[in-house]
């Protein structure tokens, strides 16, 4: 389930930089508020999956996702380079998501116990003098 929601928060992504070129710098109303929205939209879905994703992975398959999104429609939509290299290098980043995914689902139990451990906590057993436990 974390993965579908990290790839819906990645299409968010997508719009809200879409809709930001369409509100010219903050200047129309209507893809503004878009934006805005998407842009939380997308946050919001990265946050809950990052609750059982690794960082380093949600970041960048979330980033690749919208970076992804952005290349394709500004090819289709903005008439962008169509340049063989851009697309051997867009295939390059589907290949790293698709490498990222293979890996996360490989990961062992403990590691993901660690990624759950709030950061700032500590353990019990702390080797702290000043502390009381």
């Amino acid at each position: 389930m974390a993965w579908i929601l990290l790839i819906i928060a990645g299409l968010f992504e997508t719009v809200w930089v879409v809709s930001l070129k369409y509100s010219e710098g903050f200047t129309k109303l209507w893809p503004s508020v878009i934006t805005i929205v998407a842009m939380a939209i997308s946050i919001y879905l990265l946050a809950i999956a990052m609750k059982s994703l690794p960082l380093g992975t949600s970041y960048a398959v979330w980033t690749s996702i919208g970076a992804i999104g952005a290349v394709i429609f500004g090819v289709v939509f903005f008439g962008e380079s169509k340049d063989l290299l851009k697309i051997v290098f867009v295939a390059m980043i589907i290949g790293g998501i698709v490498g990222l995914k293979v890996i996360s689902s490989k990961e062992s139990k403990p590691g993901k116990a660690e990624q759950s451990q709030s950061v700032g906590s500590k353990s019990e057993t702390s080797n702290n003098p000043n502390s009381n436990a």
